[in-house]
Protein backbone atom coordinates (compact mmCIF):
# COMPACT_ATOMS: atom_id res chain seq x y z
CA UNK A 1 0.00 0.00 0.00
CA UNK A 2 2.86 2.45 0.97
CA UNK A 3 3.89 2.13 -2.63
CA UNK A 4 1.12 3.01 -4.03
CA UNK A 5 0.61 6.16 -1.96
CA UNK A 6 4.06 7.14 -2.95
CA UNK A 7 3.01 6.83 -6.72
CA UNK A 8 -0.53 9.31 -6.05
CA UNK A 9 1.54 11.44 -4.12
CA UNK A 10 4.69 11.44 -6.61
CA UNK A 11 2.24 12.35 -9.47
CA UNK A 12 0.45 15.29 -7.86
CA UNK A 13 4.04 16.53 -7.11
CA UNK A 14 5.44 15.69 -10.50
CA UNK A 15 2.49 17.00 -12.54
CA UNK A 16 1.71 19.87 -10.56
CA UNK A 17 6.24 20.87 -11.06
CA UNK A 18 5.51 20.09 -14.78
CA UNK A 19 2.12 22.52 -15.26
CA UNK A 20 4.11 24.75 -13.51
CA UNK A 21 7.26 24.90 -15.67
CA UNK A 22 5.02 25.32 -19.05
CA UNK A 23 3.19 27.57 -17.92
CA UNK A 24 6.07 29.85 -17.16
CA UNK A 25 8.21 28.50 -19.81
CA UNK A 26 6.73 29.53 -23.33
CA UNK A 27 8.37 27.96 -26.06
CA UNK A 28 7.06 26.23 -29.65
CA UNK A 29 7.30 22.57 -27.71
CA UNK A 30 5.23 23.65 -24.94
CA UNK A 31 1.24 21.98 -24.60
CA UNK A 32 -0.02 24.78 -22.77
CA UNK A 33 0.85 27.77 -25.42
CA UNK A 34 0.36 25.36 -28.44
CA UNK A 35 -3.48 24.94 -26.96
CA UNK A 36 -3.80 28.53 -26.90
CA UNK A 37 -2.32 29.67 -30.36
CA UNK A 38 -4.46 26.75 -32.28
CA UNK A 39 -7.42 27.78 -30.46
CA UNK A 40 -6.44 31.52 -31.53
CA UNK A 41 -5.84 30.38 -34.86
CA UNK A 42 -8.91 28.54 -35.16
CA UNK A 43 -10.99 31.30 -33.64
CA UNK A 44 -9.76 33.76 -36.71
CA UNK A 45 -11.02 31.56 -39.14
CA UNK A 46 -14.09 31.42 -37.68
CA UNK A 47 -13.56 35.26 -38.19
CA UNK A 48 -12.73 35.14 -41.33
CA UNK A 49 -15.00 32.14 -43.21
CA UNK A 50 -17.87 31.93 -40.82
CA UNK A 51 -20.02 28.42 -42.37
CA UNK A 52 -22.83 29.70 -40.23
CA UNK A 53 -23.09 33.67 -40.85
CA UNK A 54 -25.59 34.43 -38.18
CA UNK A 55 -23.98 32.51 -35.15
CA UNK A 56 -22.53 34.59 -32.58
CA UNK A 57 -19.09 34.20 -32.25
CA UNK A 58 -19.31 33.60 -28.58
CA UNK A 59 -21.93 31.27 -29.20
CA UNK A 60 -24.04 29.43 -26.96
CA UNK A 61 -21.62 27.65 -24.46
CA UNK A 62 -18.20 29.20 -25.81
CA UNK A 63 -16.73 30.15 -22.21
CA UNK A 64 -17.76 27.02 -20.59
CA UNK A 65 -15.96 24.92 -23.41
CA UNK A 66 -13.43 27.46 -22.89
CA UNK A 67 -13.02 25.95 -19.17
CA UNK A 68 -13.29 22.29 -20.79
CA UNK A 69 -10.31 22.78 -22.98
CA UNK A 70 -8.26 23.72 -19.98
CA UNK A 71 -9.83 21.59 -17.46
CA UNK A 72 -9.47 18.29 -19.39
CA UNK A 73 -6.21 19.03 -20.82
CA UNK A 74 -4.57 20.43 -17.85
CA UNK A 75 -5.95 20.57 -14.33
CA UNK A 76 -8.10 17.28 -14.52
CA UNK A 77 -4.85 15.88 -14.37
CA UNK A 78 -3.64 17.75 -11.89
CA UNK A 79 -6.67 16.64 -9.65
CA UNK A 80 -6.94 13.23 -10.43
CA UNK A 81 -5.92 11.86 -14.06
CA UNK A 82 -2.29 11.23 -13.09
CA UNK A 83 -2.46 9.95 -9.86
CA UNK A 84 -5.18 7.08 -11.42
CA UNK A 85 -3.42 6.18 -14.42
CA UNK A 86 -0.34 5.76 -12.68
CA UNK A 87 -1.62 3.45 -9.97
CA UNK A 88 -3.16 1.70 -12.75
CA UNK A 89 0.45 1.10 -14.28
CA UNK A 90 1.55 -0.31 -11.32
CA UNK A 91 -1.47 -2.47 -10.48
CA UNK A 92 -1.22 -3.59 -14.18
CA UNK A 93 2.43 -4.44 -13.80
CA UNK A 94 2.33 -6.02 -10.57
CA UNK A 95 -0.45 -8.36 -11.73
CA UNK A 96 1.40 -9.31 -14.72
CA UNK A 97 4.18 -10.08 -12.51
CA UNK A 98 2.19 -12.74 -10.27
CA UNK A 99 2.40 -15.05 -13.59
CA UNK A 100 6.26 -14.53 -14.36
CA UNK A 101 5.31 -11.33 -16.72
CA UNK A 102 7.76 -8.58 -16.68
CA UNK A 103 7.71 -7.54 -20.59
CA UNK A 104 4.76 -6.83 -22.52
CA UNK A 105 6.37 -5.96 -25.51
CA UNK A 106 5.14 -7.79 -28.45
CA UNK A 107 6.22 -6.04 -31.68
CA UNK A 108 9.52 -3.91 -31.46
CA UNK A 109 9.34 -1.40 -34.19
CA UNK A 110 12.52 0.96 -32.55
CA UNK A 111 14.69 -0.06 -35.32
CA UNK A 112 11.83 2.02 -37.93
CA UNK A 113 12.19 5.32 -39.07
CA UNK A 114 11.32 7.79 -37.03
CA UNK A 115 8.16 8.83 -39.34
CA UNK A 116 7.12 5.22 -39.70
CA UNK A 117 6.69 4.59 -36.39
CA UNK A 118 4.55 8.43 -35.57
CA UNK A 119 2.66 6.97 -38.54
CA UNK A 120 1.95 3.62 -37.46
CA UNK A 121 0.97 4.96 -33.62
CA UNK A 122 -1.31 7.77 -35.48
CA UNK A 123 -3.27 5.13 -37.58
CA UNK A 124 -3.27 2.55 -34.59
CA UNK A 125 -4.38 4.81 -31.77
CA UNK A 126 -7.17 6.52 -34.26
CA UNK A 127 -8.57 3.32 -34.80
CA UNK A 128 -8.75 2.38 -31.52
CA UNK A 129 -10.31 5.18 -30.46
CA UNK A 130 -12.93 4.85 -32.98
CA UNK A 131 -13.98 1.73 -31.93
CA UNK A 132 -13.83 3.42 -28.51
CA UNK A 133 -16.23 6.60 -29.73
CA UNK A 134 -18.47 3.60 -31.20
CA UNK A 135 -19.00 2.18 -27.98
CA UNK A 136 -19.84 5.28 -25.78
CA UNK A 137 -22.65 5.34 -28.74
CA UNK A 138 -23.83 2.23 -28.17
CA UNK A 139 -23.34 1.45 -24.51
CA UNK A 140 -26.12 3.01 -22.36
CA UNK A 141 -23.33 3.81 -19.20
CA UNK A 142 -20.75 5.43 -22.14
CA UNK A 143 -23.04 6.82 -23.31
CA UNK A 144 -23.90 8.86 -19.94
CA UNK A 145 -20.54 10.28 -19.83
CA UNK A 146 -20.52 11.31 -23.41
CA UNK A 147 -23.70 12.90 -23.46
CA UNK A 148 -21.89 15.99 -21.87
CA UNK A 149 -19.94 16.44 -25.55
CA UNK A 150 -22.87 16.01 -27.40
CA UNK A 151 -24.52 18.62 -25.48
CA UNK A 152 -23.73 21.07 -27.63
CA UNK A 153 -26.03 22.85 -29.29
CA UNK A 154 -24.01 25.91 -31.54
CA UNK A 155 -21.22 24.15 -32.47
CA UNK A 156 -17.66 26.21 -32.61
CA UNK A 157 -13.75 24.95 -32.22
CA UNK A 158 -13.81 24.96 -28.05
CA UNK A 159 -16.51 22.37 -28.42
CA UNK A 160 -13.65 20.03 -29.64
CA UNK A 161 -12.50 19.71 -25.40
CA UNK A 162 -16.10 19.65 -23.91
CA UNK A 163 -16.33 16.33 -22.41
CA UNK A 164 -16.62 14.56 -19.53
CA UNK A 165 -13.92 13.84 -17.77
CA UNK A 166 -13.94 10.22 -17.17
CA UNK A 167 -14.17 9.40 -20.87
CA UNK A 168 -9.88 10.62 -20.71
CA UNK A 169 -10.32 7.47 -18.33
CA UNK A 170 -12.10 5.21 -20.55
CA UNK A 171 -10.17 6.51 -23.69
CA UNK A 172 -6.61 5.96 -21.98
CA UNK A 173 -7.70 2.94 -19.81
CA UNK A 174 -8.32 0.97 -22.91
CA UNK A 175 -5.04 2.66 -25.49
CA UNK A 176 -3.15 1.11 -22.84
CA UNK A 177 -2.38 -1.94 -23.40
CA UNK A 178 -2.24 -2.20 -27.39
CA UNK A 179 0.00 0.56 -27.53
CA UNK A 180 2.47 -0.51 -24.59
CA UNK A 181 2.24 -4.16 -26.72
CA UNK A 182 4.46 -2.36 -29.42
CA UNK A 183 8.08 -1.52 -28.54
CA UNK A 184 7.99 2.09 -30.04
CA UNK A 185 11.63 3.51 -30.02
CA UNK A 186 10.12 7.45 -30.20
CA UNK A 187 9.74 8.88 -26.65
CA UNK A 188 8.32 13.20 -27.85
CA UNK A 189 4.99 12.96 -28.82
CA UNK A 190 4.60 16.54 -29.14
CA UNK A 191 4.11 16.68 -32.91
CA UNK A 192 1.18 14.09 -32.83
CA UNK A 193 -0.34 15.34 -30.28
CA UNK A 194 -0.20 18.85 -31.73
CA UNK A 195 -1.38 17.66 -34.88
CA UNK A 196 -4.76 15.69 -33.45
CA UNK A 197 -5.56 18.62 -31.68
CA UNK A 198 -5.78 21.15 -35.13
CA UNK A 199 -7.53 18.14 -36.40
CA UNK A 200 -9.97 18.01 -33.33
CA UNK A 201 -10.58 21.99 -33.03
CA UNK A 202 -10.93 22.23 -36.70
CA UNK A 203 -13.82 19.15 -36.96
CA UNK A 204 -16.07 21.32 -34.28
CA UNK A 205 -15.26 24.76 -35.94
CA UNK A 206 -17.25 27.24 -37.70
CA UNK A 207 -16.09 26.23 -40.92
CA UNK A 208 -16.91 24.45 -44.17
CA UNK A 209 -13.68 22.41 -45.36
CA UNK A 210 -13.98 19.33 -45.88
CA UNK A 211 -10.47 18.82 -47.31
CA UNK A 212 -11.76 17.83 -51.21
CA UNK A 213 -10.99 14.07 -51.69
CA UNK A 214 -9.01 13.91 -48.28
CA UNK A 215 -12.07 14.26 -46.92
CA UNK A 216 -11.99 10.18 -47.26
CA UNK A 217 -9.32 10.15 -45.19
CA UNK A 218 -9.72 13.04 -42.78
CA UNK A 219 -12.16 13.76 -40.52
CA UNK A 220 -13.72 17.30 -40.90
CA UNK A 221 -15.84 19.87 -40.12
CA UNK A 222 -18.23 19.31 -42.63
CA UNK A 223 -18.71 15.63 -41.65
CA UNK A 224 -18.55 16.25 -38.14
CA UNK A 225 -21.38 18.42 -37.59
CA UNK A 226 -23.30 15.58 -38.67
CA UNK A 227 -21.92 13.08 -35.80
CA UNK A 228 -23.72 15.94 -33.66
CA UNK A 229 -26.99 15.98 -35.02
CA UNK A 230 -29.82 16.01 -32.56
CA UNK A 231 -32.35 13.75 -35.21
CA UNK A 232 -30.46 10.72 -35.82
CA UNK A 233 -31.70 8.80 -39.33
CA UNK A 234 -33.08 5.24 -38.89
CA UNK A 235 -29.90 4.12 -40.49
CA UNK A 236 -28.26 5.07 -37.75
CA UNK A 237 -29.61 4.95 -34.84
CA UNK A 238 -27.07 4.98 -32.22
CA UNK A 239 -25.49 8.04 -34.30
CA UNK A 240 -22.65 8.10 -37.07
CA UNK A 241 -18.97 9.64 -38.14
CA UNK A 242 -17.39 8.30 -35.35
CA UNK A 243 -13.75 9.19 -36.86
CA UNK A 244 -11.71 11.02 -34.03
CA UNK A 245 -8.92 12.56 -37.28
CA UNK A 246 -9.47 10.10 -39.92
CA UNK A 247 -12.35 9.60 -41.50
CA UNK A 248 -11.23 6.28 -43.40
CA UNK A 249 -13.28 3.95 -40.74
CA UNK A 250 -16.18 5.32 -41.37
CA UNK A 251 -16.10 4.63 -44.61
CA UNK A 252 -14.49 1.79 -44.51
CA UNK A 253 -17.32 0.14 -41.87
CA UNK A 254 -20.36 1.79 -43.15
CA UNK A 255 -20.95 4.38 -40.55
CA UNK A 256 -19.99 7.43 -42.94
CA UNK A 257 -23.37 9.67 -43.34
CA UNK A 258 -23.23 13.12 -45.06
CA UNK A 259 -25.90 13.77 -46.72
CA UNK A 260 -26.10 17.49 -47.50
CA UNK A 261 -24.27 20.41 -45.92
CA UNK A 262 -25.50 20.40 -42.69
CA UNK A 263 -25.17 23.25 -42.42
CA UNK A 264 -27.81 24.60 -40.23
CA UNK A 265 -29.27 21.18 -38.92
CA UNK A 266 -30.04 21.27 -34.40
CA UNK A 267 -27.40 19.69 -32.69
CA UNK A 268 -27.69 17.27 -29.26
CA UNK A 269 -29.82 15.13 -28.25
CA UNK A 270 -33.57 14.46 -27.23
CA UNK A 271 -34.40 16.53 -24.47
CA UNK A 272 -31.34 18.27 -24.43
CA UNK A 273 -32.91 21.60 -23.82
CA UNK A 274 -33.43 20.28 -20.00
CA UNK A 275 -30.43 18.86 -19.76
CA UNK A 276 -27.89 20.80 -16.91
CA UNK A 277 -26.01 23.60 -18.55
CA UNK A 278 -23.90 24.26 -15.68
CA UNK A 279 -20.07 22.92 -14.96
CA UNK A 280 -20.54 20.88 -11.80
CA UNK A 281 -24.08 19.77 -12.86
CA UNK A 282 -23.43 18.00 -16.19
CA UNK A 283 -19.99 16.08 -14.49
CA UNK A 284 -22.47 14.92 -11.62
CA UNK A 285 -25.31 13.86 -14.91
CA UNK A 286 -24.31 10.24 -15.92
CA UNK A 287 -24.20 9.60 -12.22
CA UNK A 288 -27.42 10.16 -11.25
CA UNK A 289 -28.53 7.88 -14.36
CA UNK A 290 -29.66 4.23 -14.21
Amino acid sequence: MDKYLKVIADSFTGYANYLWYEMTHPSWHNYFYYLIAVSLLVLVLEVAVPWRKNQPLLRKGFWQDTFYMFFNFFLFSLVAYNAISNVFVELFKDFLAMFGVTNLVAIQVNSWAGWQQFLLMFVLADFIQWGIHVMLHRVNWMWQFHKVHHSVEEMGFAAHLRFHPMETIIYKGILYVPLTMIGFGIKDFFLLHAFTILIGHLNHANIRWNYGLLKYIFNNPHMHIWHHAKHLPQQHPYGMNFGISLSIWDYLFGTAYVPHSGKDIPLGFDEVEQYPETFLGQLKEPFTKK
